[in-house]
């Protein structure tokens, strides 16, 4: 690596301002926003990659990639841009950056006063470096004491990721440590640097093996630092000045792309296992899936189909159908359906070398090829070899549309679950059709799970035109939140992964990943007790995705009626999970319409808490919730820190008002999650403890926990058929309101939009019990108001 040193400007565009960098290197700092600026490498003048995947600001990008030096979608402000003899400045009103010589950039924001303030800058003593010679770049900021780091997607261990060292570079880790780690699935270098009250967000659009240090890596050398360094591709990083962490993630996933809003089944409990598509038997095993569900009054909204259904012998052949195990597809998708359940089908990019259609695929051309002979790529795949489909090839994205299609659709699939997509492919050279300009994998690789999930979606949507898709990818790149739910890999069974999934979770969702969750009661290892079983079912209800799914080493079945004794309990969390419904689809509109985080640190709105800030087993669900999941054997009291708010916070089951800033501590038999909810807030419920049914959910209680003083608070719930898009053309239910509170009365005023008409007719205003104020709707005391 050779640093990059002394600069001359070079030119002034309306958008950008360019640098010579040692004679021979351009060095540009773009001006997006007030608040957003970009910084861009060129190597002797050159790109190693000139487009780009993840950066979509306004709509999706093309499948062949956005250019990288398109500016469309942002807003382009003018800047002022000032010299002297040894810098310059760029500045817009919200943010200033100065470039130092020799090259080290400096960022400020203005104070309240309007004085420029720095809250970032790079380390002095060279910031830049790049390899003469070959590959790889790295950048150097400095790291100050009170710096604490978030984000960096799904990665394990605490959410402040402070004085670590991670690395991108998808693997598929089964049985990983929650705790410890790395790398894991996905590939999301951005962070979040929270100090004083003040946060900026750094992301580096760069596709290859990555490496950043947080604090690990000390050097006498140097002031204390923290270090970025890819192994390929360009320096190209966006920096975004909050100045709340809340403002940083949604900056980001505006940056990256809208969240897509899946069908509202989603969110019901789905059930999986690779045991019952694994069993000779499979299709008989997973009819009986129905009649358990049943005799055991667990509401299931779908089923995810492992890869035992592709089976030949012991491996898995993607688009393949074991007609031996699964005889009768069509009967299999019918009865679920019938059920109320939805099928989704796991499929692999990879043909493994004896793949019935693997010389079928290998003369089309449609596979990653070999970088020294003409030949496709082979890698090490469940337990062989196999090649890898490229999906920059439009060929290969045509014969994986045509097969989801006829492979799966055509026989009741609703789903399609994308899965082993970590492309394991350590020929760095190895060469991508890239749309007709040829690529090495090493600069591209997390974007072939992007393009897989993609072509899924688009086939899906040719399919059912007229239904919302739902799709899950297990890997994937910044960017993944427009097309896919995700989870957090093959967890392994233990109490630390139930601690350290949920603080990897809120990771992700600081990280623009909003739809997340869990393999609830773990993946790989003996089956888990009955009380850490009932605790991480408790915990799961309360993530976006709730599944429980298993590959036992001790070949047992993770079920909800596995232990009888704690059925009751667990048929308890899953009905709240219900009942909740309401609530988690207000939530999903609003990250796919308002770019909301469903989960959230407790820190994330309510900043002026330090406390908040501690590492903690507690999460918002949404800004309303308070989930206190028990994480610990034994446990049956729960301490609670509520954040300090001017409201308070109530329990939500027995209506008890407590003040915020306190910690307190809670009853927690085996059959009671701790919940709390903000004192103000409304959380809509259903009574229906069934699979999503619109014209069967047919009631809407709005549970109210009034502020206990003069008030005032607003809210809103979204509705709609749970399926099509057609809220875009009005046909939602917006039901919004504001409360009032005094000594002596509460007061809310309902108001609704949109032309939907939902099977709930009225709604039920429901108060703690232990409150006795007048309750007047829209002027009339009441507790029912009926919808006009």
């Amino acid at each position: 690596m050779k640093p990059l040193k002394n600069w001359k400007l070079n030119q002034q565009h309306q958008n950008f301002v360019e640098l010579e960098v040692d004679n021979k290197h351009l060095f540009r700092i773009y001006v997006l926003d007030d608040s957003l600026f970009r910084v861009l490498v060129k190597k002797e003048g050159q790109l190693a990659l000139n487009r780009t995947w993840s950066i979509a600001p306004d709509q999706d990008v093309p499948w062949v990639g956005r250019l990288r030096e398109d500016l469309s979608g942002f807003a382009l402000p003018k800047y002022k841009l000032e010299a002297q003899e040894n810098s310059l400045s760029i500045a817009t009103d919200s943010l200033k950056v100065i470039v130092h010589q020799p090259l080290c950039l400096e960022w400020q924001y203005p104070d309240h006063e309007g004085n420029w303030t720095t809250f970032a800058a790079d380390r002095s003593t060279t910031a830049y470096q790049l390899n003469p010679h070959g590959d790889g770049i790295a950048h150097y900021q400095r790291r100050f004491p009170a710096d604490d780091y978030y984000g960096l997607g799904e990665k394990s261990g605490d959410l402040n990721r402070k004085g670590k060292r991670y690395e991108m570079r998808n693997l598929d880790a089964m049985g990983y440590n929650a705790a410890s780690t790395d790398p894991l699935y996905k590939h999301i270098p951005f962070t979040i640097t929270h100090r004083d009250q003040i946060s900026f967000g750094l992301f580096y659009d760069n596709l290859s093996n990555t490496v950043l240090d947080l604090g690990n890596e000390l050097d006498n050398y140097h002031a204390p630092y923290r270090r970025y360094q890819a192994e390929a591709g360009d320096l190209d990083y966006y920096l975004f000045f909050g100045p709340k962490v809340l403002d940083v993630t949604k900056q980001f996933v505006r940056l990256t792309g809208k969240t897509i809003l899946p069908p509202k089944w989603s969110l019901g409990y789905s059930g999986s296992t690779m045991h019952y598509t694994d069993a000779p038997d499979a299709q008989n095993q997973l009819m009986k899936f129905i009649e358990l569900c049943e005799k055991h009054d667990i509401p299931c909204d779908s089923f995810q189909l492992s890869s035992g259904y592709t089976s030949i012998g012991n491996k898995r052949y993607v688009f393949n159908w074991n007609y031996e195990k699964v005889p009768t597809p069509l009967d299999l998708s019918k009865a679920f359906h019938q059920a109320g359940l939805k099928l989704a089908a796991n499929i692999k990019p990879c043909l493994l070398q004896d793949h019935p259609r693997y010389d079928e695929v290998r003369e089309q051309g449609l596979f990653i090829q070999d970088s020294e002979a003409d030949q496709p790529e082979r890698s090490v795949f469940w337990d062989d070899e196999g090649s890898h489909l490229d999906f920059t090839n439009p060929a290969t994205v045509k014969w994986w549309q045509t097969n989801v299609k006829q492979q799966l659709m055509a026989y009741g699939i609703d789903s399609t679950w994308n899965d082993n997509n970590e492309y394991e492919i350590w020929d760095g050279e190895a060469r991508c059709h890239g749309f007709g300009q040829p690529i090495p994998i090493k600069l591209i690789r997390p974007v072939m799970p992007l393009l897989m999930m993609r072509a899924s979606m688009e086939a899906q949507q040719e399919y059912h035109p007229n239904i919302r898709p739902y799709l899950i990818s297990r890997s994937g790149c910044a960017g993944m939140q427009r097309y896919v739910q995700t989870w957090s890999g093959d967890n392994r069974t233990n109490w630390q992964t139930l601690r350290y999934n949920t603080r990897m979770g809120i990771g992700m969702s600081l990280s623009g990943l909003y739809n997340v969750g869990h393999d609830v009661g773990g993946f790989s290892g003996n089956k888990p007790e009955p009380e850490l079983f009932v605790r991480w079912i408790q915990n799961g209800v309360m993530h976006p995705r709730f599944t429980i799914h298993s590959w036992n080493d001790d070949h047992t079945v993770n079920e909800p009626w596995m232990y009888p004794e704690v059925l009751p309990a667990i048929r308890q969390a899953i009905g709240l999970r219900y009942r909740l419904m309401p609530y988690f689809y207000t939530l999903l509109w609003q990250a796919a319409s308002e770019d909301e985080p469903m989960l959230r640190p407790t820190f994330l709105d309510h900043e002026h808490d330090l406390n908040t800030f501690e590492e903690t087993d507690d999460f918002l669900l949404g800004k309303d919730l308070l989930v206190a999941s028990v994480v610990e054997p034994e446990q049956r009291e729960r301490c609670v820190y509520l954040p300090e708010n001017e409201t308070g916070w109530y329990d939500f089951y027995s209506g008890t008002w407590f003040n915020g800033g306190q910690t307190i501590t809670t009853d927690a038999p085996l059959e009671k999650l701790p919940l709390f909810v903000r004192a103000g807030a409304i959380i809509p419920m259903s009574s229906r403890e069934k699979y999503v049914d619109i014209q069967l959910d047919n009631e809407r209680q709005l549970h109210l926990f009034p502020t206990l003083g003069i008030g005032e608070q607003t809210g809103h719930l979204f509705d709609d058929d749970g399926e099509t898009n057609q809220w875009q053309q009005n046909q939602a239910i917006w039901l919004n309101w504001t409360i009032k509170t005094d000594s002596d009365s509460i007061r809310i005023d309902l108001t609704k939009r949109g032309d939907y008409r939902p099977a709930w007719k009225s709604v039920e205003v429901i108060l703690p019990e232990n409150e006795h104020r007048k309750l007047y709707i829209n002027g009339q005391q009441q507790h029912q108001w009926m919808l006009s």
